[in-house]
């Protein structure tokens, strides 16, 4: 099995999952999808599969035992090892400390707003901050459930993180958005304006 599949960024995930209960891949996919729209919109039946047997050959997952349900296929259910459990802690460790820069699309297009023209940057930060506003209540609204529903708060940290980086991203926004329709974000003039658009 290829190093790269002990890399791929769900092993964490897959790892943390049974550090709650065994369960077999079927089950972890639909739980990762249900937990995270990134998960979601990034895992394939395929990856993870790949990942669970890349696991298991490094000795950090083990089959438990086989279900069966119905007339559905048998399932293999996994076991986080010892040695699992020790790249787990060692995994988490290493990311809570190392603040990586990781991209996003949004930072890369950030980098050519001004393709967009004064007026066509401003429309898309403002659709963008509206839709923000809308997938940030939804968030607090579901964390708020979760929270008086019992769910200790350090079973749903990663959903406060995910709001704070969030509420600053509107608020970034917002404030780019004011600057351009107040003129005091300085916008290339000369040579600079050709690439931007006739709006520019």
């Amino acid at each position: 099995m290829p190093r790269r599949a002990l890399d791929n960024p769900i092993a964490l995930p897959v790892l943390g999952l049974l550090l709650e209960q065994p369960t077999h891949p079927h089950q972890m996919l639909a739980e990762l999808r249900r937990r995270s729209d990134a998960h979601a919109a990034a895992i394939t039946r395929g990856t993870l599969y790949n990942t669970v047997a890349a696991l298991t050959e490094a000795g950090w997952l083990a089959p438990l035992e086989r279900q069966r349900s119905g007339n559905r296929p048998e399932r293999t259910v996994y076991a986080l090892t010892d040695a699992g459990r020790e790249e787990l802690v060692r995994r988490l460790d290493s990311q809570i400390r190392t603040p990586n820069r990781e991209f996003s699309q949004f930072l890369g297009a950030v980098a050519y707003l001004g393709a967009l023209g004064r007026d066509g940057a401003v429309e898309a930060l403002t659709e963008r901050g509206r839709r923000l506003r809308q997938r940030t209540a939804e968030d607090e609204r579901r964390l708020d459930e979760a929270l008086a529903a019992g769910v200790p708060r350090m079973h749903v940290i990663e959903a406060e993180y995910a709001l704070s980086l969030a509420r600053a991203e509107i608020a970034w926004v917002d404030s780019v958005i004011e600057e351009l329709r107040s003129g005091t974000l300085p916008w290339p003039t000369g040579a600079a304006r050709e690439w931007e658009g006739e709006d520019a």
